[in-house]
């Protein structure tokens, strides 16, 4: 059996494939959205957002579908939705948010294709004050409203795929700046700031 560090090791070295955009991508989202709300406690689940480059209509991205859940608390998402996902084949990680391992933490679902072992799905599950994450939403509306800097960041991952193929968390660590710069952007534009 592996250990939670053995886990982690295996998961950020999966290849990083960055592919066409699929129009099929937003309802991948939709299909899992409509799962998620039928088979987890409606007490814990609040809002379910489709973010990252597969949210981004013509960008290309990693095929994975990145999903951000607001829970109303943490600990219950722990203790009973956490279980009823890994039941169904997902594998669920306590993740944090900043650095490698400092609070807050998070619930993060990897989703897989069962034929291929492919990643489907990434979900992050996090309460409605944890705006570094929802900040995320800020970026990919951003990125649609201004083509050229989706672009520029298709541009970047491409790069930063080739360089790392087998490295997410490199591959992670290269995009942060354009999406740190580009967050504080999207929040003046939006009186945020």
């Amino acid at each position: 059996m592996e250990t939670p560090e053995q886990r982690i090791q295996r998961v950020v070295r999966e290849d990083v494939a960055i592919v066409a955009h699929d129009p099929a991508w937003p309802e991948s989202f939709r299909r899992e959205k409509e799962h998620l709300l039928s088979c987890l406690p409606r007490d814990i689940i609040r809002r379910v957002e489709h973010f990252g480059s597969t949210a981004v209509p013509g960008l290309a991205a990693k095929p994975i579908v990145d999903m951000l859940v607001e829970v109303t608390d943490l600990e219950a998402t722990r203790s009973r939705v956490a279980p009823v996902l890994e039941a169904q084949g997902y594998e669920y990680f306590w993740r944090p948010t900043h650095g490698d391992h400092g609070p807050p933490f998070y619930a993060w679902f990897i989703k897989r294709d069962r034929r291929t072992g492919a990643r489907t799905h990434h979900i992050h599950m996090v309460e409605g004050h944890f705006t570094d994450h929802w900040d995320r939403l800020l970026f990919r509306d951003y990125l649609i409203e201004h083509p050229e800097l989706a672009a520029a960041y298709e541009a970047l991952k491409l790069r930063l795929a080739v360089a790392s193929p087998h490295d997410r968390v490199a591959y992670t660590r290269g995009k942060t700046t354009f999406i740190v710069r580009v967050t504080e952007q999207a929040k003046r534009y939006h009186g945020r700031a």
